[in-house]
């Protein structure tokens, strides 16, 4: 009778799977967000409000030997973490006049002194602006501004991009510290020293007493859909989700993370560093990716957890094959924007490693992670995301919707009745999700223009309020969920979002130019899209490709930096004066195509040379490295 009982099982088991072939990574995947739902909302009860940090301090205590943070041949266990974070959080007492609510900017690369600065800050009450050291002059200065910081603080390799812009920093009076011993430039503080003559006493937990779940926690820049860069408000309780995010991908405390991305986005900040927090585990710092040095240093580290961009998996793909390709212990792999075609010949060759592709936008209300593994997808539809929008028949958590959207108004397509249009399962739809007190918006940073351009009204019933996340999905039969693209004014390269607005505006200062449309282009062998602008020139002057050339690396960080540059004689635009790209776009950069002038940026020559045809080639034969 029991054998019997045992064969049924079995088959029974077997014709679920077969029925749902993905039923066991959904139990999985619905039983991890239920104990994160369920740890949140312990720590949202708790008294006084349970922080990231007050989860650091916990393992400081049970732990206080583990190692935390691993960096070149250096280990820092949790206890020195913490020490050194007191220390830096004395100094700054003392020396910066900080107070609870203040917020510091930090403009510092991957190093070890990033993880204890933002510590140290939140130990006395303070919250973060994460600079990304690549902006230089109006960039650095909007984004210091935007984000209401009183100090800045900055790593010694940077104090020139500092001294650009001391003066404006000095009208406003703020207190701008490097991260050395001793300076000699007027304005300018060394802070190292002043560290290392602090006591490392544990700071008190009074200074830190009105923190709430909304209170900001780091502001994280993105540069959205327009313009300059938007600091994005990251309030506790939105850092807790963020930190939230590798347990529910499997993350556990005997995990050793390895964080190559940079520290100032959200990937390398909240779920890299943030995710180690709350997990207990040890997090790697890389200065810098490299493809040569990656699976040397997985070995070395004992790496169990890597994270990705679409491109960094492309150029390990691309790295010479080696015997020891599959002689790591990575067992899984966190990240967004990765193409089939490198996810298949990953695994093929470094091995079974799990890959957990997500999406999720640094300030929006909702993401999608596939923990289905199925090649291509970011997502599965499950209970906790979908709704049915027009019925309400359950309280679901994160409703959200996929769009009917015009692409050349730029704006959803809206029924008689002036609602959205949901589009069918297969078709591409523009992806919003609901703003409730689940799913909050906290916005941009003195920016109540940008915040309210992110927010769509009525969008299926009088009174609703959605998050615009300005990109465009679509399902299969499967419920899986695929990225098509992004719509309006950005587009990414390098694993960075690009503003075209800003590029434009800083082409139009060049002295020749008088007009800028820059847009994305796709380019065989990468990933998203490179920059490229049309551009017309003022009356009497000539293109001047080295003046071009030497703008361009002044005031844009090297991804920012148009790759091709296209020159017509007035720009083509709408009825209400928006410039047309989707002709250009589809036009692209084929010298055999387009009858304009064509420049590309070339490194070897310090200039913008002839786009000829040979050069057009050897860009597709990867020959010529954009």
């Amino acid at each position: 009778m029991m054998f019997w009982f045992i064969v049924s099982a079995i088959i029974l088991l077997f014709a679920l799977r077969l029925r749902y072939p993905y039923l066991i990574a959904e139990a999985k995947y619905m039983r991890r967000i239920a104990i994160a739902m369920y740890r949140t909302t312990k720590y949202l009860k708790s008294k006084p409000f349970y922080t990231l940090l007050d989860r650091f301090l916990d393992s400081v205590r049970k732990n206080p030997h583990k190692a935390f943070i691993r960096f070149q041949d250096e280990t820092y266990s949790y206890a020195q973490t913490d020490k050194q974070s007191n220390k830096i959080a004395r100094s700054l007492l003392k020396h910066a006049d900080l107070h609870e609510g203040d917020t510091v900017a930090l403009l510092l690369g991957n190093e070890p002194m990033f993880l204890w600065m933002w510590l140290a800050l939140a130990k006395i009450g303070c919250s973060a602006a994460l600079l990304n050291h690549n902006i230089r002059s109006k960039s650095f200065l909007h984004c210091f501004t935007c984000c209401g910081a009183t100090v800045l603080i900055a790593g010694a390799e940077l104090q020139d991009a500092v001294e650009e812009v001391l003066p404006a920093l000095r009208e406003q009076g703020i207190s701008v510290y490097i991260l050395t011993d001793h300076v000699t430039t007027e304005g300018l503080e060394s802070l190292t020293d002043k560290i290392a003559q602090a006591a490392d006493e544990p700071i008190p937990a009074d200074l830190r007493a009105n923190s709430t779940l909304s209170s900001p926690a780091v502001y994280i820049y993105t540069s959205g859909t327009t313009g300059l860069p938007k600091a994005a408000v990251i309030a506790q309780l939105r850092l807790w989700a963020m930190a939230n995010f590798p347990s529910i991908c499997g993350v556990t405390s005997d995990d050793v993370v390895y964080v190559c991305l940079p520290l100032y986005h959200s990937a390398g900040f909240a779920i890299g560093f943030g995710g180690a927090i709350e997990r207990g585990a040890t997090v790697v710092v890389k200065s810098k990716f490299s493809s040569s040095q990656f699976w040397d240093d997985c070995r070395k580290y004992n790496v169990t957890v890597i994270q990705y961009i679409g491109e960094t998996m492309r150029y390990l793909c691309n790295t010479p094959k080696r015997v020891s390709d599959q002689v790591h212990n990575v067992r899984m792999a966190i990240g967004n924007g990765i193409r089939p075609e490198v996810w298949r010949t990953f695994i093929r060759r470094f091995g079974n490693v799990d890959i957990k592709e997500f999406y999720g936008a640094t300030e929006g209300t909702l993401g999608f992670l596939n923990y289905a593994g199925k090649i291509g997808a970011v997502g599965r539809v499950n209970y906790f995301h979908k709704v049915d929008i027009l019925k309400f028949s359950v309280n679901k958590i994160y409703p959200y919707a996929l769009v009917k959207f015009d692409q050349e108004q730029e704006e959803p397509v809206r029924n008689a009745d002036g609602f959205c249009i949901e589009v069918a399962q297969g078709e591409t739809g523009l992806l919003v999700s609901k703003i409730t007190q689940k799913a909050r918006f906290a916005g941009y940073a003195r920016d109540p223009k940008q915040t309210e351009k992110k927010k769509l009204y009525n969008v299926f019933e009088k009174g609703d309020v959605y998050f615009n996340s300005g990109d465009l999905f679509r399902t299969d039969h499967e419920n899986f969920i695929y990225f098509q693209d992004r719509v309006g004014d950005t587009f990414r390269w390098k694993g960075e979002n690009v503003s075209t607005n800003e590029v434009s505006d800083i082409l139009t200062m060049a002295a020749s130019i008088e007009e800028a449309n820059v847009y994305g282009v796709t380019v065989q062998g990468y990933e998203g899209r490179t920059g490229m602008a049309t551009i017309t020139l003022k009356k009497d002057h000539q293109f001047e490709p080295d003046a071009i050339f030497n703008h361009m690396t002044t005031y844009l960080p090297s991804y920012a930096r148009p790759r091709f540059i296209r020159i017509q004689d007035c720009l083509a635009v709408t009825c209400t004066f928006k410039q047309l790209k989707g002709k250009l776009v589809e036009e692209g950069f084929n010298p055999a195509v387009i009858t304009d002038p064509l420049f590309v940026l070339d490194e070897t020559v310090k200039s913008y040379s002839p786009l000829t045809r040979d050069a057009y080639q050897s860009i597709l034969d990867g020959h010529f490295r954009l």
